[in-house]
């Protein structure tokens, strides 16, 4: 079964004119849309597929701070406020509530990493409550082990990858806002050196100012417009569980394995980190500058197979505008799940915690994770092309941080103050050497 998904309407008609056309329909995407709307501007969401049915969907739904990168955090701590904010402006629900987040380990370099994480939290105002030994085998009484530690992040939480997306979808269409699904972007009509309309398979919509939330799709699209945008993607597997394991924390985290309460009762099941890597064209043309990631997470990762270049999205590929092009041969990435994952995942799950034992497999699925080459996402407005901004390559963190990425991206658009600083974010670091920049996470 795919990942499960709400499904929201789409707007019988394309607009000729919009003040901003945003490409790409996932959290960061209609995020984006909605603090436009909000701010009273004409915009219409274009989405190949359907709203959220990529990574947006097919994640843990974790919601954090604990352990974000220095320059991830601040949009992390402004995201957990958003999200609140979110359903008191809306009435919308996205399933977010602050239930906390809970680490445990063994490892004392783990443990270690975590107290050292903590002091620099400390400085910045986000409070995370290292445990002993005794307190850590006490919260987590339901693994019946003993532990040396863990931490305890209160003001984190979840919220629901099925509905997240689809919320704030439906808020933009209240505002007036336009949703278009099984639209897909095929390029940019530029006008004296100026972005001036965006080209669908359903026609051109008039704008001056253009976002790319386009997930993994990123970097093949601003091939076509001569950017270029290092991004390289893996083949992450995880599973759901039916209800009836009782009383298990809400967000759990082991080395072994992670365990997450979903809305229903049951529980999200998933292996930090763990991925296989398709090869695809664009991987080989970026591998130079992935390798500092690839070799700090080698452990974690393993070869697949040949889905990536079937896919897609990833290729080096030219297309036309006046003819389908590879999104809408493949209007949802939707790749096959990694078995042996699974079975890992399900037996570290029920060998952790037994309770699960009570549990069947409800569903499994898999989801590609695009990431820039130091894990940091890029966000801003590209010099060669004025009104084209950039919004992809959240390398697995942009559920949890797509509030506050959308209110960044509103906020250069209209000139706002931005609300956490731009710099860390902009794509021109790319030029560079990414070279020990890797992300701590």
């Amino acid at each position: 079964m795919p990942a499960p998904l709400n499904r929201v309407d789409t707007t019988p008609e394309l607009p000729s004119t919009a003040d901003v056309v945003v490409i790409g329909g996932g959290i960061v995407g209609v995020f984006a849309a909605y603090y436009l709307t909000r701010r009273g501007l004409k915009v219409a969401l274009v989405e190949k597929g359907l709203i959220g049915a990529e990574q947006s969907s097919r994640n843990w739904g974790w919601c954090r701070q604990q352990n974000r990168d220095a320059r991830e955090l601040p949009m992390s701590t402004k995201s957990l406020d958003l999200w609140e904010r979110f359903a008191i402006e809306t009435g919308e629900d996205t399933g977010f509530r602050r239930c906390g987040l809970f680490y445990l380990s063994n490892s004392d370099a783990e443990l270690s990493g975590w107290a050292r994480w903590r002091d620099f939290a400390r400085s910045v105002g986000v409070t995370t409550h290292m445990l002993s030994s005794a307190e850590a085998t006490e919260r987590g009484h339901a693994t019946g082990t003993s532990w040396k530690g863990g931490v305890f992040s209160p003001t984190d939480g979840t919220a629901d990858p099925a509905s997240a997306a689809p919320a704030v979808a439906r808020a933009i269409l209240k505002l007036g806002g336009t949703v278009h699904q099984s639209c897909a972007a095929r390029g940019l009509d530029v006008e004296g050196g100026r972005l001036s309309g965006v080209v669908t398979e359903h026609g051109t919509i008039r704008t001056k100012i253009a976002i790319l939330a386009g997930g993994a799709w990123a970097s093949s699209f601003c091939r076509q417009l001569g950017i270029r945008f290092p991004q390289a993607s893996i083949r992450s597997s995880i599973l759901s569980v039916s209800p009836g394991a009782g009383c298990l924390p809400d967000a759990l985290h082991t080395s072994a394995v992670s365990v997450t309460r979903r809305r229903d009762g049951g529980h999200t099941l998933a292996i930090s980190g763990r991925a296989r890597v398709d090869p695809t064209p664009q991987q080989f043309r970026f591998a130079r500058q992935f390798l500092p990631m690839f070799a700090r997470r080698w452990r974690s990762l393993a070869p697949g197979g040949l889905e990536g270049f079937r896919s897609g999205h990833e290729s080096l590929a030219r297309w036309r505008l006046d003819r389908p092009t590879p999104m809408e041969h493949m209007r949802i990435l939707d790749p096959t799940v990694d078995e042996a994952t699974i079975a890992l995942t399900h037996a570290r799950a029920l060998e952790l915690l037994p309770a699960l034992k009570k549990t069947a497999i409800s569903a499994a699925w898999a989801g590609y994770i695009d990431s820039t080459p130091d894990g940091v996402p890029g966000i801003g407005e590209i010099a060669t092309l004025p009104g084209f901004i950039l919004a992809a390559g959240f390398s697995g963190h942009g559920f949890g941080i797509g509030p506050g990425a959308g209110h960044l991206i509103a906020d250069i658009v209209t000139g706002d103050e931005p609300i956490v600083d731009p710099r860390p974010y902009h794509p021109d670091r790319f030029g560079g050497s990414a070279w020990g920049k890797v992300a701590d996470f």
